[in-house]
């Protein structure tokens, strides 16, 4: 028994290393490849000199934002304006415990996986609050009272299409879903419950059309306006780290987890189909960003209240009704 519980807290502790070590790496090939998306919507190259094809740009930018000074403002809440950044990438690192990469590349392959990573989602809009709070900041403060009302608003429509595929694996288990999906998945038979999806993660992640919180235009910069250095690092971190999270879900539910098309694996490992369809979701958000304008905030939350949880309840009814009678 001792023996077993010392491998289980190795297995952990490499997974953390290894998490950090790909998060960190992941949300420099993030920006990049956002930037290039950009470029390219809008007809520019994007990032090209440092670097072949402007890779190495993120990393000169990154070493640029460790070397900047942390700066406190005077009249902000000490402890919670340094702890904010820290929470806020705290849900991020357990939620990569339960993602289902492969068969075999599961950190920790829980019953409740799904509602860990959902649970766990909410932390994120508490550190929003306290960073905005604590910044002793009008607009700092306006942004995190934005993200608290939107991530309330959108986490409802996201569980409830979560919820439909539950009810047709009848589990919470990642594993358990990516098998059901062997031969079909279930973005063809749930298609309402993943366009849904793909617009509450949107909301959810604080992403262009609904990037509310941090308006630029109309914030500064919203929740982080007073960070700097790596706080505001950590802020950025996590958000695209979010990206790849909610991709990475929306992969597992609807587009197979780590099996091919129609149960066609086409020679390729189950691991470089999860990180292709996580990757392919997250262009989706990247293109969204440079497609559809920013909308007003009583558009955005009637959009919730009014059109996606109506619609997400008609389908999570429709799809107990059907697997009743089935």
């Amino acid at each position: 028994m001792g023996i077993e519980t010392g491998s289980d807290w190795l297995r952990v502790l490499v997974g953390l290393v290894a998490v950090i070590v790909f998060a960190s790496v992941n949300a420099l090939f993030l920006v990049w490849l956002e930037r290039k998306v950009a470029g390219h919507i809008q007809r520019r190259p994007g990032p090209k000199e440092v670097g072949p094809y402007g890779l190495l740009q993120t990393v000169a930018d990154a070493v640029k934002l460790v070397g900047k000074e942390l700066i406190t403002p005077r009249s902000a809440d000490w402890k919670l304006f340094v702890a904010a950044p820290v929470v806020v990438f705290m849900p991020v690192l357990v939620s990569f415990l339960v993602l289902p990469f492969s068969p075999d590349l599961i950190i920790r392959d829980l019953n409740l996986g799904l509602l860990l990573i959902f649970a766990f989602s909410t932390f994120s809009v508490f550190a929003i609050l306290a960073g905005g709070w604590a910044s002793n900041n009008k607009y700092a403060l306006l942004g995190a009272i934005r993200s608290v009302a939107q991530g309330v608003a959108y986490e409802i429509p996201l569980l409830l299409a979560a919820m439909s595929v539950v009810l047709m694996v009848n589990s919470l288990r990642f594993s358990e879903i990516v098998q059901a999906q062997g031969n079909i998945w279930f973005v063809f038979l749930q298609p309402v419950a993943a366009i849904i999806y793909l617009i509450c993660a949107t909301a959810e992640t604080n992403r262009t059309p609904f990037d509310i919180p941090e308006a630029e235009s109309e914030l500064i910069a919203g929740f982080h306006t007073e960070y700097s250095g790596m706080r505001f690092g950590l802020f950025f971190l996590a958000e695209y780290t979010n990206m790849f999270i909610v991709g990475a879900v929306a992969t597992s539910l609807f587009l197979g987890g780590w099996t091919g098309p129609f149960g066609f694996d086409l020679g390729l490992p189950g691991v470089v189909w999860f990180m292709l369809k996580t990757y392919f979701f997250i262009f989706l958000l990247m293109w969204m960003r440079w497609t559809f304008p920013r909308v007003r905030f009583d558009q955005l939350m009637n959009f919730s209240w009014k059109v996606l949880i109506p619609l997400s309840l008609a389908n999570l009814l429709v799809t107990a009704v059907v697997i009743k009678l089935i």
